[in-house]
């Protein structure tokens, strides 16, 4: 057992947190839905399965930090780092809005917050100055946007917490109002790189990797996050002044998203069906279920905050095809680490 889990640290995926992201998206849709049994379930696992990452992740850190520090340093799996700032707020966001009780959230974000400093900007700062660089079509994929994923979580469960505050309201209003712009600022920045790379340089199909998703899950997150200020920053001057930017500026992103979702089933459909490629687990899928999940949010809150209730029956079916995908994906990772586990078990005899 000692192998097998050091084995499984080293060759730990930097993105496995999407996972936690995913549970607790799904989790919260499943909340506001009226699926309570359902949303409490999923809490408990997600609180397990965060801190056996966050154990895996300390073993890779002390016990195997060559390979930590590569992956770190690589412009394909370094952004991966990002799922453990969103995946630490999605976590707290799950908590708050489940359990209704601010400590442990408060911790959470606190926590991630420091995560953000870190990974933002030594992340950012050693692919800027390392000299060897790939190229576009080799460097940059959906999983660069999980830096807006970060900042976008960081910038709810900041709004949500601040209605729960006396003093400080408004100081964390404003910290999660420019992590909300900041955010907002880097997927313009990354999308079209990411869209270049799209429609001008040649993408094979085994290139088409389930991180593209995020292309949407970005959007359908920052929705999240304008509509979580717009309320719960009701009554701040500077709220208000903003009010009709901030929704015109939430309204874009969500249209943004659904524009995504088609042109991302038919890739898919393309990948899959049209050249057959194998639809085995793959870690990276985590990155495909947490947009579907987090667009169902997204579209109940917005919705909800302009009074479109025409669109409530979106996140209605989508809550089911979240929830499919999620069952699909954890079947795939149980079988998964069963047959890795009798595999090293057998290797050992």
């Amino acid at each position: 057992m000692k192998k097998f889990i050091k084995q499984t640290a080293a060759g730990l995926f930097p993105g496995y947190f999407a996972m936690v992201m995913a549970t607790g998206a799904l989790s919260i849709a499943a909340e506001v839905l009226g699926m309570e049994w359902f949303a409490v379930a999923l809490l408990v696992s997600n609180v397990i399965v965060y801190a056996l990452l966050w154990l895996l992740t300390f073993i890779r850190l002390i016990g195997f930090f060559s390979l930590f520090a590569a992956d770190f340093a690589n412009h394909a799996k370094g952004p991966g780092f990002f799922t453990l700032i969103a995946g630490t707020c999605m976590l707290g966001s799950q908590w708050i809005i489940i359990t209704e009780t601010p400590f442990l959230a408060a911790c959470l974000w606190g926590f991630g917050f420091i995560l953000w400093l870190v990974i933002m900007y030594s992340f950012f700062t050693i692919v800027t100055v390392r000299q060897a660089t790939p190229t576009l079509a080799a460097g940059i994929n959906g999983a660069w946007l999980l830096a807006v994923v970060a900042a976008q979580s960081l910038s709810i469960l900041g709004s949500l917490l601040a209605e729960t505050m006396g003093t400080g309201k408004q100081v964390m209003l404003f910290l999660t109002l420019s992590l909300h712009l900041a955010g907002c600022m880097l997927y313009l920045i990354l999308i079209t790189l990411i869209f270049y790379r799209f429609i001008f340089l040649k993408m094979e199909h085994a290139e088409l990797t389930p991180p593209y998703w995020i292309n949407m899950g970005a959007v359908a997150i920052s929705t999240m996050a304008g509509c979580t200020l717009l309320l719960h920053g009701g009554g701040w001057q500077l709220i208000e002044t903003i009010r009709p930017f901030l929704t015109g500026f939430t309204l874009f992103f969500w249209v943004f998203g659904t524009w995504w979702t088609p042109l991302l089933v038919i890739l898919f459909i393309w990948r899959h069906l049209y050249h057959r490629y194998p639809l085995s687990y793959e870690p990276q899928q985590w990155g495909m279920v947490f947009p579907l999940a987090m667009y169902t949010i997204s579209t109940f809150y917005l919705a909800t905050v302009l009074h479109l209730e025409f669109l409530f029956f979106i996140p209605e079916i989508m809550v089911y095809v979240a929830l499919i995908a999620w069952l699909a994906v954890t079947i795939g990772l149980l079988r998964h680490v069963v047959k890795k586990y009798r595999t090293n078990v057998a290797d050992g005899k």
